[in-house]
């Protein structure tokens, strides 16, 4: 029986946050969602890896040293990455927020996450666009 929270293809989930335990804990529970995870603790690996892959999307910290999370949103728009973001920061608050869905973010969650609201966020940022 397929999970319904997850999309029918294995969507590839960017992490990027400099956390190494939110890291490893996050890509537990994707690779356990049948998910595949692709980590990073730094922002440039993640820029430089990057690639506008169909059903993908981005899971990013706001709050990182050398490159916010808002700066990698500014630069994935200038490069023309189009993949669908998913904000997440311990900082909740309306400019945060703002700024973040200024930048493109479809969804933005509050540190610690939950799993099934995670879930349930990249099973929507992925799922194709319903017939009209």
């Amino acid at each position: 029986m397929a999970n319904k929270n997850v999309p029918p293809r294995a969507a590839i989930v960017y992490i990027v946050d400099d956390d190494d335990a939110v890291r490893s804990g996050l890509s537990k529970l994707l690779q356990s969602a049948g998910l595949q995870p692709r980590p990073y603790g730094c922002t440039v690996d993640f820029l430089a890896d990057v690639a506008n892959l169909p059903g993908a999307c981005i899971l990013l910290d706001i709050t990182m040293p050398r490159m916010t999370g808002l700066q990698v949103q500014a630069e994935l728009r200038r490069r023309c990455i189009s993949l669908p973001v998913i904000t997440v920061s311990a900082r909740d608050d309306e400019d945060t927020r703002r700024w973040a869905r200024s930048l493109g973010a479809r969804m933005f969650l509050r540190k610690p996450v939950d799993d099934q609201a995670l879930l349930d966020a990249i099973s929507w940022v992925t799922s194709p666009p319903a017939p009209e």
